[in-house]
């Protein structure tokens, strides 16, 4: 079986510019990895979703007329950690994990259903709600033998910065990036009892569902308090409100009350996130960090 689906060509060039020959020599081989999974778990491959970036996602049909979803990436450690959290979790707050190839970079998923995107709510109060309930269905003490990436792991990305820039911040104002440092010693130093994060739970990554009302998909799958969480859905979505200021003042005060966490932990989580967010954008593509470090910006004017 040949699967002949075209290849959507914004995921060729995001692969490409990630993984160079590797993404290359991926990409080549995915047409006939595609049918090898169809044929192992016994699936009829459809045409992939659209707006793909960073996977080959599809909606897939197993012979028992089961949907699903075929997730294929690049092998490298992410896989390995999505594919742990989703077992971790076990369908509480996420899409159940069906099917499972780390090695070979591939997923077998619940497919959800209505599968309403929360990027696609309007209001946005409703929308933060609804993440704050997936947060809480979400977070459980991290097992005690994991090998899922740290928030500590996730900081030294300000260490990479350094290096690259000769112990400079390059074109990174040195401001930003020295309140970013400051901020992860600061709440490194001090988290709260750690569980299983989803790591990047923002609007695009919850979907409508029917075994529950929403449920998260793509896990990170990171390991830290639970205040480290939020970062994520308050730097997506920054059109839902005309002033940016406002909506980031309301959404903090929101999940601080609704999830019982401290507003000014993450406030500043937030900011040393969105700088540490910029920073992989320069390290992944070369460009496109002006504007979180903008937002950057916005936060820090929120800080007491």
């Amino acid at each position: 079986m040949h699967i002949s689906h075209p290849i959507p060509p914004r995921l060729v060039r995001t692969i490409v510019d990630l993984h160079a020959d590797e993404g290359v020599a991926w990409l080549a081989r995915l047409p006939d990895s595609i049918a090898d999974y169809a044929r192992r778990w016994s699936l009829t491959a459809l045409p992939p979703f659209p707006n793909l970036s960073y996977n080959y996602v599809a909606p897939v049909v197993r012979a028992d007329g089961m949907e699903l979803v075929l997730k294929l990436g690049v092998p490298n450690p992410e896989i390995h950690h999505e594919s742990a959290a989703l077992r971790f979790y076990d369908g509480h707050g996420s899409a159940m994990l069906v099917e499972d190839d780390p090695e070979g970079g591939a997923l077998l998923l619940e497919r959800l259903r209505p599968g309403t995107l929360l990027a696609e709510l309007d209001d946005d109060v409703q929308a933060t709600a609804i993440a704050a309930e997936v947060m809480r269905q979400l977070w459980r003490p991290a097992p005690p033998e994991h090998d899922f990436p740290t928030v500590a792991d996730w900081a030294d990305g300000m260490e990479r910065l350094r290096a690259e820039f000769g112990g400079g911040c390059g074109p990174f104002p040195p401001r930003m990036v020295e309140l970013a440092e400051r901020l992860f010693a600061e709440l490194l130093g001090s988290m709260a009892a750690p569980v299983l994060l989803h790591g990047d739970l923002h609007h695009e990554n919850i979907m409508a569902a029917t075994r529950q009302p929403w449920l998260a998909i793509d896990p990170k799958g990171i390991v830290g308090e639970p205040a480290y969480e939020v970062g994520a859905l308050l730097r997506n979505r920054l059109d839902a409100a005309p002033d940016l200021r406002r909506l980031q003042e309301r959404r903090l005060d929101q999940l601080a009350e609704a999830l019982g966490l401290d507003r000014e932990r993450l406030l500043g989580w937030s900011v040393a996130q969105a700088v540490l967010s910029a920073w992989w954008s320069y390290e992944d593509h070369g460009h496109g960090w002006e504007p979180m470090i903008a937002y950057a910006e916005v936060l820090v004017g929120l800080m007491s």
